[in-house]
């Protein structure tokens, strides 16, 4: 038995659908024109929304790393023009406190956050110390300060104002090193990164260097 077939449609009943169609496709049209101010406000009042939301602060902010050195200096203010000075630091927040004090200042160098204070009674119990060095005579806190050129670093601070600690010289683990003592008495080591090295090739190294040179002795009167 042979299948019938479904009779094609004709050119004027596809025309004829057509007609019919485009009076719903005119109005869905139309309904989509009249829809979209309301869909532009709602976006946009979604995003002002979010825009006034109060941000979750991120536990480590932006600008600093997760360790921060903190120098108390004496006049913090004098601490601030020299380290400028002699690291290129950029000053940032500045905190004044009674009595013409900086209770808290923050100095930018290179990618690096330093805060500092002048020095202040403790804050809180327990045995709190917040003295410089040089009132607490000596101190065993250092700043390591890694450079493009250690030698013109350490000139220049030099000739800022800070005391030649060590000078510049090849060090077994791979940078060359040197160290200065800020007026306030910190010591700063500068490093230039010179060769990447093993564990074994930094003892071998070591080995051979030997113990380190002796600090410059101190002019005498």
């Amino acid at each position: 038995m042979a299948r019938s077939r479904k009779a094609a449609p004709t050119r004027s009943a596809k025309t004829a659908a057509k007609k019919k169609a485009a009076p719903m496709k005119r109005k869905a049209a139309s309904q989509a024109r009249a829809a979209r101010p309301a869909r532009k406000a709602a976006k946009k009042a979604k995003k002002a929304a979010r825009k006034a939301a109060p941000k979750k602060a991120q536990a480590v902010p932006a600008l600093y790393g997760s360790i921060t050195p903190h120098l108390v200096v004496s006049p913090a203010a004098a601490a601030i023009e020299f380290y400028t000075r002699a690291f290129g630091a950029k000053p940032g927040l500045v905190m004044d406190g009674p009595g013409g004090v900086i209770m808290h200042a923050e100095l930018r160098i290179g990618d690096s956050v330093v805060m500092l204070a002048d020095e202040q009674p403790p804050m809180g119990p327990g045995p709190q110390t917040r003295k410089t060095p040089k009132n607490l005579g000596g101190t065993s806190f250092g700043v390591m300060h890694y450079v493009k050129d250690v030698d013109a670093a350490f000139a220049k601070a030099v000739a800022a104002g800070a005391t030649g600690v060590m000078p510049p010289a090849d060090m077994f683990w791979g940078d060359r090193f040197g160290q200065v003592e800020d007026p306030f008495g910190h010591v700063w080591s500068l490093a230039t990164h010179k060769q990447d090295l093993t564990a074994k090739q930094m003892k071998q190294a070591a080995m051979q260097a030997g113990p380190p040179p002796a600090p410059p002795e101190a002019p005498t009167a």
